[in-house]
């Protein structure tokens, strides 16, 4: 149903110990239930219930194929397997024979890339000491140390004064540019700690010589050969494992799936009460949902089961149930607040409001496009991005993540569109009147010239979005039996519409009081009747209530003084980038200056239209629109379960066909 989450009903089961893994696996594949830990009066009559010795079997096995998942790379393919029990997912953990030579083809594996990154490092070292032309071998003794080092002119002159006399220290230069030297270092033992802290002070970075025999040309031909031989037998582990893997992986993949889901199973066995043979468990499911889970549990254990409603107060948690296009919209709900199960879901008025305040505030068809198509390539995976600096690609995922802005892209997309409409209709394009200079004709309308009409308009939206949260409050207070609550709530919408327009003819004929004609009337008596509503209702705080709701209604003006104020923007850039066209700079420095201006300028615009109309659409709703009927604080519901991929389920329908795999 729109407008409420799904409807919740605490269920309860007992059933024979021996089916406990059958109701278990339902649960886990239809994924309509909350466990919940057993209500005081069921667990005074039932024991904790205890993961079985099979359990920990399974949990030590999951360790061990998590470990061969890792090790193996993922190839091959098989039709999902289906197991019968958790005995038969643990007799084919036991015919794998290949721990012994995967472990030590993977230890080896790691052993070789230590050695290739200990290697790849000497010959770097080697090619900085080609200046070197002695055997190395004189550069190591027990008498004396010998460091290769790197520093900037500068600082290597001063860490050559700093060094200690007593360890006879002798530097040999090597190449140098005008940015770094390379450079030996040898002095007496002695000296080892004062040419270390020498070093970290000034920032020579200072490496140990190799104890190697030849000279840096003849080494260096050697480890490379070493590392082409640890190239070649990581490639022959490499293809021992991709066989080993076209054999194995798949049954180990199927047996990861089995293993993990038993893994979840025995998450929620310490909600679970036990008896002497039964067991005993409570979960939140949508109400719509429960018929399918009773009919799914009572073929598993061939009616061997009893279902009760336990008593509860505990507040059900939530599970929202909007339409595809609508549910994008729910990003801005979970930011502010998940609503409550037993209260209003605003998803489909924030999915119809955000985009009308988004395009009433940017109002400009040449923004509106623009953001429009940057929306539709961030929805299609932001191709090309890598082409893009990289300093402005890291600013962006420190505010929000790719997955993020791509939500955040499809609500922009109906407020980009109906910017474009009436950008069309004001004739504004980047603050530029576009169809007057091509075709001749005026807008429709000038929010330049019609400011009144844009903040009247502004006003009765305000008016409206207060009036709806009024009115669902009402309705919230009612069902909840709070029946001053809905004096109150239905005192507000009469203060709202009777101050409303009590303004509006004030401003209509520029008297006070206005003519007393029937809307100046009915006005006053809505006036009246509203404040008197909202005392009886809450008393002196029903008062202070009246400059809240005069101060809601007067914030979504704020509409027009954004439209406004991205007009006048535009059109400062604009004439800024004609003055300095015509600044007299020569016809090549002026042009360019000029396009510069209206490149930058209008860029900062765009980004404000982003930012600016969002957040300020986003706060109205928020704020002026929640405030009257929205609690939140809900506890989002989180059934157990997963999809399968790789195997079936044991239960019903799902025998045949797995799970879909995870979108």
């Amino acid at each position: 149903m729109l407008l409420r989450p799904a409807h919740m009903e605490k269920v309860g089961f007992l059933a024979l110990r021996d089916d406990e893994d059958r109701v278990l696996t339902v649960l886990h594949d239809l994924r309509v239930a909350q466990v919940e830990p057993l209500s005081p009066r069921t667990m005074s009559e039932l024991a904790p219930e205890h993961a079985s010795e099979i359990g920990q079997r399974a949990a030590s096995q999951n360790l061990r194929i998590r470990g061969l998942m890792s090790a193996l790379p993922a190839v091959g393919s098989a039709p999902p397997r289906h197991f019968d029990s958790l005995e038969d997912v643990l007799a084919a953990a036991d015919q794998l024979t290949i721990d012994d030579e995967v472990g030590a083809l993977k230890r080896e594996d790691d052993q070789l890339v230590t050695q290739e990154k200990d290697v790849r490092d000497t010959l770097t070292l080697l090619d900085n000491l080609s200046f070197y032309n002695e055997p190395l071998k004189y550069l190591w003794s027990e008498n004396f140390l010998a460091f290769y080092g790197e520093a900037s002119p500068g600082p290597l002159s001063v860490f050559q004064e700093a060094l200690p006399q007593v360890a006879d220290a002798q530097v040999i230069i090597g190449a140098s540019d005008p940015l770094l030297v390379r450079f030996l270092v040898v002095l007496r033992p002695a000296g080892a700690d004062a040419l270390s802290r020498a070093g970290q002070s000034l920032g020579v970075r200072l490496t140990a010589v190799p104890r190697l025999s030849g000279t840096p040309r003849e080494e260096r031909v050697r480890i490379a050969q070493r590392e082409e031989e640890i190239a070649a037998r990581r490639g022959q582990v490499a293809a021992r494992l991709r066989a080993i893997a076209a054999e194995w992986y798949p049954t180990v993949r199927e047996i990861a799936e089995a293993l993990e889901i038993e893994n979840r199973k025995s998450e929620v066995i310490g909600k679970l009460g036990a008896g002497r043979s039964t067991f005993a468990l409570e979960a939140w499911v949508p109400s719509r949902d429960v018929p399918r889970l009773e009919a799914a549990l009572q073929e598993a254990t061939r009616g061997r089961i009893f279902f009760y409603k336990p008593p509860t107060k505990d507040e059900p948690p939530t599970l929202m149930t909007n339409p595809r296009g609508v549910r994008r919209f729910e990003f801005f709900i979970r930011f502010y607040s998940l609503p409550q199960s037993t209260e209003y879901d605003p998803t489909l008025i924030f999915a119809i409001m955000f985009p009308i305040l988004f395009g009433i505030m940017l109002g400009d068809w040449g923004y509106g496009l623009t953001i429009l198509l940057v929306s539709i390539w961030m929805i299609r995976g932001f191709p090309g991005a890598r082409h893009l600096p990289r300093a402005g690609r890291n600013f962006v995922k420190l505010i929000m993540t790719p997955r993020g802005l791509q939500q955040l892209a499809w609500t922009l997309v109906p407020g980009c569109i109906l910017a474009i409409a009436l950008g069309l209709v004001f004739d504004e394009f980047f603050g530029f009147h576009m169809l007057h200079y091509l075709f001749g004709t005026a807008p429709l309308a000038d929010p330049l010239h019609q400011i009144g009409f844009l903040l009247k308009v502004a006003g009765l939206i305000g008016l409206g979005m207060v009036t709806l949260g009024f009115a669902l409050g009402a309705l919230n207070q009612y069902y909840r039996h709070h029946y001053r609550g809905v004096v109150t709530k239905v005192g507000g919408i009469a203060f709202a519409w009777g101050i409303s327009w009590f303004g509006l003819q004030i401003l209509t004929y520029r008297t006070l009081p206005p003519p007393f004609d029937l809307v100046t009337d009915l006005s006053l008596v809505g006036l009246v009747l509203g404040v008197v509503m909202l005392l009886v209702g809450e008393g002196m705080f029903g008062a202070l209530g009246l400059i809240d709701i005069v101060s809601h209604i007067l914030s979504f003006t704020r509409l027009a003084g954004i439209l406004l104020a991205s007009v006048v923007l535009a059109i400062v850039v604009n004439t800024l980038a004609v003055d300095v066209w015509q600044g007299g700079m020569g016809v090549v420095i002026g042009p360019l200056l000029a396009a510069l201006v209206l490149v930058m300028g209008q860029a900062f615009n765009v980004v404000l239209g982003v930012f600016e109309p969002g957040i300020q659409a986003a706060r109205l709703i928020f704020v002026e629109h929640f405030s009257e009927y929205y609690t939140g604080n809900g506890r989002p519901f989180r059934p157990f379960g997963g999809r399968r991929t790789y195997t079936v389920s044991s239960v019903g329908g799902d025998r045949a066909t797995p799970a879909a795999p995870p979108r």
